[in-house]
């Protein structure tokens, strides 16, 4: 079953996140209360048109509401202009949307607020652990081909493009630092590109991968200080401080976001943790044979952690 998005929106940090917002197909999971709603956003410099909405509606023909949604600074959100938010891939400030994006599914008709569901890709992948911790209340976490580290995220670029590349990356870090300081235009780099060029991610699948995905939303820049942000990230260290249920989805062959860093996280999980091994890259989870085993698990996951008893 197909459901259409509408859009919608909501605030964070005084600008306006653009989203959609996909109504449950049935009552399956429903409770005098409402239905449980996933609350999704994309990894480093995506955008919700880049391979989401296949994911959200198999969620919605389970029966939860979904909000997808862009961060402010990307697709089509407020920031987008603005030389200080424009492509600034921020990590604090995605996870600041993410919490916006939950209190305003805890308000939207029919939603039961204590059955929100976290769900991420990628960067968004780490963001839910730290997210859901905080909050406290999230009822699930789903997160697949997670980046849940940065310092070895970091170690992996340095495996895969050499000492070169992280010093010419610090190097237009800096530039673009030091750009904002003085009050000049931003200085931006690619997300992603060939393996040689100057981009944030350059493993030999990155751009086939985010070329597979991308829709017309995705631009392909960001401001360079977002790669001094990476090592940063460190999604990892809040695992413990999870307390509810979290499905964890590696890819086992991910060039991109380590393994180990994930299964890390889903060995320290406070409440616990399922554990999905996939023999697969970073990007072929959003495709084909793949996406379905992911997909297929993950509603399974829902349906048994959101059963109304």
């Amino acid at each position: 079953m197909t459901v259409t998005p509408a859009e919608t929106s909501f605030p964070s940090g005084g600008l306006r996140c653009a989203a959609w917002h996909l109504a449950p197909a049935g009552d399956a999971l429903a409770n005098d209360r409402g239905r449980p709603c996933v609350v999704m956003a994309h990894g480093f410099g995506a955008t919700r048109d880049s391979g989401l909405l296949p994911f959200a509606q198999r969620f919605a023909a389970a029966g939860c509401a979904v909000l997808v949604f862009d961060y402010r600074g990307f697709g089509a959100s407020d920031g987008t202009g603005d030389p200080r938010l424009d492509q600034d891939v921020h990590h604090g400030r995605h996870r600041a949307d993410y919490h916006a994006a939950i209190a305003h599914a805890r308000t939207l008709p029919g939603v039961d607020p204590e059955r929100i569901v976290l769900w991420g890709s990628s960067y968004s992948g780490g963001h839910v652990v730290p997210v859901a911790a905080r909050d406290g209340r999230v009822a699930a976490v789903i997160s697949q081909g997670a980046a849940m580290d940065g310092t070895a995220a970091l170690l992996e670029i340095l495996r895969y493009a050499g000492p070169g590349q992280l010093a010419r990356l610090t190097g237009h870090g800096l530039r673009d630092a030091a750009a904002e300081l003085l009050g000049r235009p931003p200085h931006r780099i690619a997300v992603f590109g060939p393996p040689g060029s100057t981009a944030a991610i350059t493993s030999h699948d990155a751009e086939s991968g985010y070329s597979s995905i991308t829709g017309p939303g995705f631009r392909n820049t960001m401001r360079a200080r977002g790669a001094l942000r990476i090592p940063l990230n460190r999604p990892v260290t809040a695992a413990a401080r999870l307390r509810a249920p979290i499905l964890v989805v590696v890819a086992a062959r991910d060039s991109i976001a380590p393994p180990a860093s994930v299964r890390a996280v889903a060995a320290r999980a406070g409440a616990g943790s399922e554990v999905l091994e996939l023999p697969c890259g970073h990007f072929d989870i959003y495709l084909g044979e793949v996406f379905e085993r992911s997909v297929t698990a993950q509603v399974d996951f829902l349906r048994r952690t959101l059963a109304v008893a």
